[in-house]
């Protein structure tokens, strides 16, 4: 496979993964808010900024963050920007993906600039709620149309990575950063602060399956960063990188030595943890460790596939 496709076929996928983060913050966010104090609701608005990377601002409106996250084209990290670049990278590989998956993608484009000019603020929740569906669409279409080769093992690289990196900054916001954790975890308020966690990774119904509606900070750790089956677990997506990697590596006869054991030691982490060494070690050093051994991977990946020298190319 050539470089730039698959360059293009993993940011295309991190991308869109981005937007469906951003999105489901804010629908679960801007839910979560209506239940609350206008004091405890402006603290998960700060929380909101910091998870979406953006400068806090205490008396800041929720309305124009939204506008500013959503659908401003000048924010390259707001969701149409996301999108936008997904499609771009899309259209380069046009040949590489399927019909339904251009459609789909360049649909979700269309969709949210048309939208720009409409009325869209006195219903975010529609508009998010559209999102979310186009891009499950997506991955729908990814799974069912296109060929199971190299091609789709980069996009659930890019994915996974993109998933990873994204659910630890949820956890270390939620665990690390808010430093009146006492009153934040306990009554009402600690309440519906554990759902919109664990709803902003879609994991609500999941974790009470396993450990029924009692919401316990420690259980709801574990279930977000060590559990197998959760798909949006930190360790469920390590398992997908060492597997993905492993895929590529043998699909394209191309050694990965170095890679496979980088992803193989994150899996190993997140395997073998136990959230009470976690919490002992302490969330915080344990999240960065994680972010560290992703970019590792991160970057010998495209040492591997990406930006190789043709001379070690001409020589496999």
């Amino acid at each position: 496979m050539l470089a730039r496709v698959a360059d293009s076929l993993y940011w295309m996928s991190r991308y869109l993964e981005r937007a469906e983060h951003a999105a489901r913050i804010l629908a679960v966010g801007l839910n979560t808010m209506l239940e609350q104090s206008p004091e405890q609701a402006t603290r998960q608005l700060q929380r909101m900024r910091r998870l979406l990377m953006l400068p806090t601002d205490p008396d800041g409106d929720p309305l124009k963050m939204l506008a500013w996250v959503v659908l401003n084209p000048e924010n390259r990290s707001s969701i149409f920007s996301c999108i936008a670049t997904a499609r771009e990278n899309a259209r380069q590989v046009r040949e590489q993906i399927t019909s339904e998956m251009w459609e789909q993608v360049n649909r979700m484009y269309l969709d949210l600039k048309q939208a720009r000019s409409g009325l869209w603020m006195y219903q975010p929740d529609s508009l998010l709620r559209a999102i979310l569906e186009g891009i499950h669409l997506f991955r729908g279409y990814t799974i069912a149309t296109m060929n199971h080769e190299q091609g789709y093992n980069f996009l659930e690289l890019g994915r996974a990575t993109e998933r990873i990196e994204s659910v630890t900054y949820l956890l270390e916001a939620h665990f690390v950063e808010d430093t009146d954790q006492d009153e934040q975890h306990t009554g009402l308020f600690g309440y519906l602060e554990w759902i919109s966690l664990l709803k902003t990774c879609t994991a609500f119904e999941a974790y009470c399956k396993v450990y029924t509606a009692d919401l316990q900070p420690k259980q709801i750790a574990e279930f977000l960063l060590l559990s197998g089956q959760s798909p949006r677990s930190v360790r469920y997506n390590a398992d997908i990188v060492l597997h993905t990697i492993r895929q590529i590596a043998e699909k394209s006869g191309r050694t990965a030595a170095k890679l496979d054991r980088l992803a193989g030691r994150l899996q190993a982490t997140l395997r073998y943890g136990q959230i009470d060494e976690v919490i002992e070690e302490g969330m915080s050093v344990y999240l960065q460790q994680i972010r560290f051994q992703l970019q590792q991977i991160h970057h010998v990946v495209y040492q591997t596939y990406i930006t190789y020298p043709i001379e070690k190319e001409l020589t496999v």
